[in-house]
């Protein structure tokens, strides 16, 4: 159990810290409609997202791509991403370094 508390990141969206240390964080984030979105961004961190539920359209650079439970995928160094949820679910990401802004 995560002692973080779960912050709305947008419409239908939220994400909660699992666990965190200075070189690695584990955040779960959960799409609670399809249609939701977690929007286009980048950051210095390399990040690696599990499928743990739901359906995805994720954007990686030039790349699109649809993933579902079970499915994994690394986004290097502030290359652009983003997703929109086709079916509810929730995506485990890990980020290296520690996303300091999320604390």
């Amino acid at each position: 159990m995560s002692d973080f508390p779960i912050v709305s990141t947008g419409e239908n969206v939220s994400r909660q810290v699992l666990s965190d240390h200075p070189e690695l964080m584990v955040v779960v984030f959960r799409f609670d409609a399809a249609g939701a979105e977690g929007a286009l961004h980048n950051h210095p961190h390399v990040q690696s997202t599990y499928v743990e539920s739901g359906r995805f359209r994720f954007t990686l650079g030039e790349e699109t791509r649809e993933v579902g439970p079970g499915d994994s995928f690394v986004v290097p160094s502030d290359q652009t991403h983003g997703c929109v949820c086709l079916e509810p679910g929730q995506l485990v990401d890990c980020f290296t370094p520690r996303r300091d802004d999320f604390l």
